[in-house]
């Protein structure tokens, strides 16, 4: 089980030297929670931004939030082509920065993103966190097309109370402007038809947690997720659709912590 430390916790003190210019310096270190990547959906990175703070301020936690190679006007390399390449090039990020214990947490296509990169079974990982993900395929629970939807109709199956969608920007009245990006790495179905089974071979902690007025991927789809997961804990949040950390990130963020403890 993923260990979350507790509101105002911190890891046990680590004494360590580093050597600066001619001199060396010793100092203790009490500030080494758990690291997280947290990982946006379709709506991008905005859609996680309020809940990164939120978890860093409470948990006292280094907290990543990119924003994927595509999504918001940033540019995408030509080899990224697919989930398991963005997997990849995460992985990398947190070999790059030298982390380790990380817990990774996704949402929608974040997700999806999450189980790849655990699926990797990089030592840097210790634990992800599914949220209304998706990617598998659920005989009889498809998945929501959501490509010629206009975006009331988007916000009426993501928001269990779709007054608390966040104001659109001026203008928009479409699918989100990431839709395309999106498309770009999960291809028109959104979904692997091999990634069910593959889940199987995860043997990190994985929490599954889902909106219970999900519209995109109901209830029913998400149990199937954790299902496929034999190291996984279900949860299902109330009044809650498909975007926990914008809708009710308190009741998220409880979720998180409960299981810890």
């Amino acid at each position: 089980m993923t260990t979350l430390p507790a509101a105002g916790s911190l890891r046990p003190t680590r004494t360590e030297t580093r050597t600066l210019g001619a001199a060396e310096l010793t100092y203790e270190d009490r500030d080494r929670t758990r690291p997280f990547l947290l990982l946006h959906g379709g709506g991008g990175v905005a859609s996680m931004a309020g809940f990164a703070g939120l978890l860093a301020e409470r948990t006292h936690s280094r907290v990543l939030l990119p924003t994927h190679p595509g999504f918001g006007g940033t540019p995408k390399a030509a080899h990224l082509t697919g989930v398991a390449e963005l997997a990849r090039l995460y992985v990398g990020l947190l070999d790059d920065l030298g982390l380790t214990d990380v817990t990774v947490l996704g949402n929608s296509f974040g997700g999806w993103l999450a189980a790849e990169i655990a699926l990797l079974k990089s030592p840097r990982v210790s634990g992800a966190v599914i949220v209304d993900g998706v990617g598998i395929e659920v005989e009889g629970h498809p998945l929501t097309d959501i490509s010629g939807l206009s975006l009331p109709e988007i916000r009426q199956l993501s928001f269990h109370d779709p007054a608390k969608s966040p104001a659109p920007a001026a203008g928009g009245t479409g699918p989100s402007p990431d839709l395309q990006a999106l498309i770009g790495y999960t291809g028109p179905t959104m979904a692997d038809p091999t990634l069910a089974g593959r889940l199987g071979e995860l043997d990190v902690p994985v929490h599954v947690i889902w909106g219970e007025s999900d519209g995109i991927a109901g209830p029913a789809y998400g149990k199937a997720y954790a299902a496929a997961i034999p190291t996984s804990t279900f949860t299902v949040l109330p009044r809650t659709g498909h975007l926990p950390q914008v809708e009710t990130p308190e009741e998220l963020l409880g979720a998180l912590l409960d299981l810890g403890r």
